[in-house]
């Protein structure tokens, strides 16, 4: 029996579900997915979950022993959640990172949402075909994964990838090397990387609230009338897109990523369709 089938026959209690995460306070998913339960009719709740470094196993468990439906999971606890799971999902899998935990009936099972979600926000948004693009992609944590594991799937010409820790970005680009043209190399390489890229996206929290006006590289580095594309979504215009649009490029923010993440995190959770645009305008509203 699901968990909506429970609840119309009323021996549920209320839905419990949140976002783990450090820091936490700069999320919306909580005002997001609020207005989901409520647009849906569902009673419940989501709470932000401040989860620091060295407590995650703990905080996992608390999931499974309080009788969380699910949680979201954020920076930086993408990869290491799934030690603590007792299932994975072959997409998440494949990826090496979850972004949203079930529990059914005690058994916690990852998913990762992120790639798909980012992909329909940009197909929408900006790039309506990305086949035959090349794209740089900025950072290779667990948000990165997810990205260029679906940005693989459309066929593009060339992704390059580019981290701190340049061997980090070639591992990846090792791992998956059977799924498309993928490169990596260190951030100090972006550089010669950028005057032959259609396609910037930057996925590290460089420039999120609380911390805005920092950019994770050189924005004069930038080709003119690119795509630039930064998962942030608080703020809505990060630093680094406020300098693509001034060399011209088409700027792209990570608002549609994480509404169409929570969307697909919360039809595994309740089984019902996501009143998406509910969700995106509880986070417009968030937002100021």
């Amino acid at each position: 029996m699901s968990i909506i089938e429970k609840e119309r026959e009323g021996d549920a209690l209320p839905l419990l579900l949140g976002v783990m995460g450090d820091p936490i306070i700069q999320s919306k998913s909580p005002a997001m997915h609020r207005a989901a339960l409520d647009a849906s009719g569902i009673a419940g709740i989501y709470v932000p979950l401040h989860v620091r470094a060295g407590s995650l196993r703990e905080a996992v468990e608390g999931v499974r022993a309080l009788g969380f439906r699910g949680v979201n999971v954020t920076v930086p606890h993408k990869v290491e959640v799934m030690s603590y799971l007792d299932e994975i999902d072959e997409g998440a899998r494949a990826i090496g990172a979850v972004n949203t935990i079930v529990n059914d009936d005690g058994v916690l099972k990852g998913y990762n949402t992120d790639g798909i979600g980012y992909i329909r926000s940009l197909k929408r948004e900006a790039v309506p075909d990305l086949g035959g693009k090349r794209v740089l992609v900025l950072g290779s944590g667990g948000a990165a994964r997810g990205i260029v594991h679906a940005l693989l799937r459309e066929n593009p010409a060339r992704v390059t990838v580019a981290n701190r820790t340049a061997e980090k970005a070639r591992e990846l680009a090792r791992e998956w090397s059977q799924l498309g043209s993928l490169y990596g190399c260190g951030m100090e390489e972006a550089a010669g990387v950028l005057p032959e890229v259609d396609i910037v996206i930057n996925t590290t929290s460089v420039g999120m609230y609380p911390v805005p006006g920092r950019t994770p590289l050189d924005p004069g580095l930038l080709p003119s009338g690119i795509v630039v594309s930064d998962l942030i979504y608080n703020p809505l215009r990060t630093e680094l897109l406020l300098q693509a649009e001034r060399k011209g490029c088409t700027i792209h923010n990570g608002l549609g990523m994480f509404v169409y993440q929570g969307g697909y995190a919360f039809e595994y959770w309740t089984g019902r369709p996501a009143p998406i645009d509910a969700m995106r305008e509880a986070v417009l509203d968030s937002l100021g």
